[in-house]
């Protein structure tokens, strides 16, 4: 005599329909990512997959195809620091058009890993990776030994006013430090520190300014 069939419950067919489409096995997500583009240099057109984390602006195309006009497209032989990383996107574009030594320095583990590839596909033996904090980095470094510093942190943190004034000390007379800041700094703020904002645009929420030390 055959067993009787068990009793489940019936169910309702947008249950059934939910019950087929949830995966039995759900793989954990890992980070996102998304792709830069270098627009300039030995590199030019390269796209690179960075990972996507919240706070992390990469500088656009557009502003920074605006800012390597300001400081000329050939930085063979320029110091140069990326305090403040993240993606990588301005060290990377300076050392594309000759920059070097390049140093980048970010606080975040899994950024500095990121970098690292990058940095090891491009082959670029110019540019060194450091995990750290910009603002300690940067008061390290000897006086006058860069030529060109790039300031971008978090908009919501305090790092600014020291980051420039450890940048206006590690740049010469007549060295360069790009700043993107979330307002336009004033002129008054900045020559206190012995720095003049020799060109500015406001591209979005995002203020690109590039100081000039002069004292």
């Amino acid at each position: 005599m055959p067993s009787a069939p068990s009793k489940r419950p019936a169910l309702s067919g947008a249950a059934r329909h939910a019950a087929a489409k949830k995966p039995q096995n759900p793989v954990p997500k890992g980070p996102s990512s998304h792709e830069i583009r270098i627009i300039g240099g030995q590199w030019r057109r390269t796209r690179l997959k960075v990972l996507d984390k919240p706070g992390l602006r990469p500088t656009p195309d557009r502003v920074r195809e605006t800012l390597f006009n300001w400081l000329g497209q050939d930085l063979t032989g320029w110091r140069c620091v990326d305090a403040f990383a993240g993606t990588g996107v301005l060290g990377l574009e300076a050392a594309s058009r000759g920059a070097a030594p390049v140093l980048m320095v970010e606080q975040d583990a899994l950024l500095v890993h990121d970098l690292q590839g990058n940095a090891n596909r491009l082959q670029a033996s110019m540019v060194s990776v450091q995990r750290g904090d910009a603002v300690s980095t940067l008061g390290r470094l000897p006086a006058g030994s860069v030529d060109l510093v790039f300031i971008d942190p978090p908009f919501d943190g305090p790092w600014f006013e020291p980051a420039l004034k450890a940048a206006a000390r590690a740049v010469p007379v007549g060295g360069w430090i790009y700043l993107e800041a979330p307002v336009a700094w004033p002129a008054e703020a900045l020559s206190a520190l012995g720095l003049h904002c020799k060109r500015h645009l406001k591209a979005g929420a995002v203020h690109a300014h590039l100081l000039q030390r002069t004292a």
